[in-house]
């Protein structure tokens, strides 16, 4: 899986000009799912997500975790993490077919609120607008093929 976090005041998902997600602080995720990806890669992408501390102490330091200040998380699918960009136009076989990244993406989700966080998302599949209001800014990659 595939993961771009970016520390967020608020962000909102929008399918065909409706609102169908959003949140104040927190993490809007853009999620991608390989082919070889597990309900135990979701899990463990999804407990790295909710224990990172990106958002400021008292010291000004990136030491507090989403759970801390009462964040929230945006998830929304991103097929096009596993781009092929060996050519001018992208290929996208590296992606999970929906069978395989709609379970996926919806456990990454469900841990998440085992967590007790709020969970707002996307329309897997639609065509989405997305709106971020980036705090820092701070983006991370997370790539689970990477220790």
């Amino acid at each position: 899986m595939r993961a771009v976090v970016t520390r967020v005041a608020s962000a909102d998902v929008k399918v065909e000009g409706r609102t169908v997600g959003e949140i104040g602080r927190g993490y809007l995720v853009l999620l991608g799912v390989a082919p070889e990806d597990t309900e135990d890669t979701a899990v463990k992408l999804a407990e790295k997500i909710c224990n990172l501390r990106v958002f400021e102490d008292e010291n000004g330091k990136m030491n507090r975790s989403l759970e801390q200040v009462g964040g929230s998380l945006l998830v929304v699918s991103q097929f096009t993490l596993f781009a092929d960009t060996s050519s001018r136009r992208p290929g996208f076989t590296g992606a999970a077919r929906p069978e395989v990244a709609i379970p996926l993406y919806e456990r990454f989700m469900a841990h998440c609120r085992g967590r007790g966080f709020q969970v707002a998302h996307g329309e897997f599949g639609a065509s989405m607008a997305v709106t971020s209001v980036n705090q820092g800014p701070v983006t991370i990659l997370f790539d689970t093929e990477q220790k």
